[in-house]
């Protein structure tokens, strides 16, 4: 007989949004358990986001410094040091333990299960723990599902026995592989592009589209694809891997695509995510098995009776970035915890306002930063739209005090009814820190009459918001 155990929320999956849920439900006085049968804190901590990040950021700040007066003068070598570079990103990743995490959310007030989750009815989930026991949790007020994605490995002959690398493996990396192939267009094929030849490996991209990034501005791609090139990264576009055969494990592999072969020392996919719903018992509640879980504003379950059933981030499908994720988390404990008390929501009441704001930095060299809409999108909407588009410096000379060869662009989406801004789209270097005002100027419908009056100053590299406004006025209203 399975054993059993009562709590006010079951949380299936310990990535970020897991994790925020669990601490602020269990400030609220709830009782949750939270249930995972890998690293707590997910993939964008151990092997995402932040091993990433902390693999260009050493990249970007020597490729800066080459491009200083001054400073330049006093670079030696050709790149990071390796060695210290990992043993940071080792540090960041906290050697790959969750300890900490682990006895941080006990004394929080969660109860945590080491193993696997799956729905087994209404408001109960079944774990399979690590010793093969299980124990079914039942629910008083809610389940969350939080259980994200995984790499999608490609059918293609000879791959899977090749054993390429995906984020987990290129972010863990113990060697930079002096030959590489990166599979996949998106900002993940080119941030990984980034890394391996920021650090000294010849590397082959193949995109099986005619672009890079084309969820952005058409400009985008071609202006990350110009970089690359520069870097040394062979682009092929239209293309996609058809064998691969590695004769003896760990040795070279051989890749063709189109009509061409090349050996390479690994194979780097970044070639989409799968959500992680299969074989969760979605099927014991109506849902399809496998398939991201549908949810309204207040992140309840589409098509599950009785709201009791929520999910987040990636789960979702809305969007697949850990910031939403975390967003996800504490708005779904917020819902949960005035559900518990007997509050009855209002529509707009704690409703999640990420649709058509949400924000993205891509961290290559230029930083890709896209917020909201793009053209294409909001026309495709319904939108009537006008743009404004900037190059930099252009009449921003002062930027050259950043580096030499300073270069950028910028577009901004208006919606031509109201004058409020639809999406901004920055291509630069450092205009990652550009992203929150324009997350604000969308989310609160600044009209563009008004946001010419926020005048930053100078010199920073906010000024490139100026020729972008310099010809909205009320007369554009």
């Amino acid at each position: 007989m399975k054993a059993s155990r009562n709590f006010d929320v079951v949380v299936v999956g310990a990535g970020v949004g897991g994790v925020a849920a669990v601490r602020k439900l269990a400030a609220a006085g709830l009782t949750v358990a939270l249930v995972e049968n890998r690293l707590l804190g997910g993939e964008c901590h151990y092997f995402g986001c932040n091993p990433s990040k902390t693999l260009l950021r050493p990249i970007e700040v020597f490729n800066l410094a080459r491009t200083v007066p001054g400073v330049q003068q006093r670079i030696s070598g050709h790149g990071p040091d390796v060695a210290a570079v990992f043993a940071k990103r080792d540090s960041i990743i906290e050697h790959l333990s969750d300890e900490d995490r682990l006895d941080s959310l006990r004394r929080a007030g969660a109860t945590v299960f080491r193993g696997f989750g799956r729905l087994s009815g209404a408001r109960r989930v079944c774990v399979t723990c690590a010793d093969n026991s299980e124990v079914v949790l039942a629910a008083r007020h809610a389940v969350v599902v939080a259980t994200g994605t995984r790499p999608h490995v490609p059918e293609v002959p000879g791959l899977a026995d090749a054993r390429p690398w995906t984020n987990r493996d290129l972010t863990t990396m113990a060697r930079v592989p002096p030959r590489a192939v990166v599979v996949g267009a998106g900002p993940v094929s080119v941030e990984f592009a980034t890394i391996l030849t920021g650090l000294g490996s010849a590397v082959t991209l193949l995109a099986r589209g005619s672009s890079l990034l084309r969820n952005c501005e058409p400009e985008v791609g071609e202006l990350i694809a110009e970089s690359l090139r520069s870097k040394g990264v062979k682009i092929h576009f239209d293309t996609q891997l058809s064998a691969v055969v590695r004769p003896v494990p760990g040795g070279p592999v051989t890749a063709t695509f189109g009509d061409q072969t090349v050996e390479v020392d690994e194979i780097v996919l970044a070639a989409g995510r799968l959500t992680n719903t299969a074989n969760l018992g979605l099927e014991t509640v109506g849902l399809l098995d496998g398939e991201p879980i549908s949810v309204n504003d207040h992140l309840q379950a589409v098509g599950v009776a009785g709201n009791w059933l929520y999910a987040l981030g990636d789960s979702t499908g809305r969007a697949r970035l850990s910031h939403i994720s975390t967003y996800h988390g504490r708005l779904v404990a917020e819902i949960i915890a005035a559900r518990a008390a007997g509050r009855d929501l209002g529509e707009d009441e704690l409703a999640a306002r990420d649709a058509g704001t949400v924000a993205q930095v891509i961290f290559t060299e230029p930083q890709v930063v896209r917020v909201g809409r793009t053209e294409s999108q909001a026309r495709a909407e319904g939108f009537t739209v006008r743009t404004q588009t900037a190059r930099y410096p252009g009449t921003l000379s002062f930027l050259a005090l950043y580096r030499d060869g300073f270069d950028g662009w910028a577009k901004l989406v208006i919606d031509a009814d109201t004058s409020t801004l639809l999406g901004a789209t920055f291509v630069g270097p450092e205009f990652s820190e550009l992203a929150q005002g324009a997350t604000l100027a969308i989310l609160a419908k600044v009209p563009t009459s008004l946001l010419r009056h926020a005048v930053a100053p100078h010199p920073t590299v906010n000024q490139v918001w100026d020729p972008l406004l310099a010809e909205e006025s009320e007369l554009t209203r």
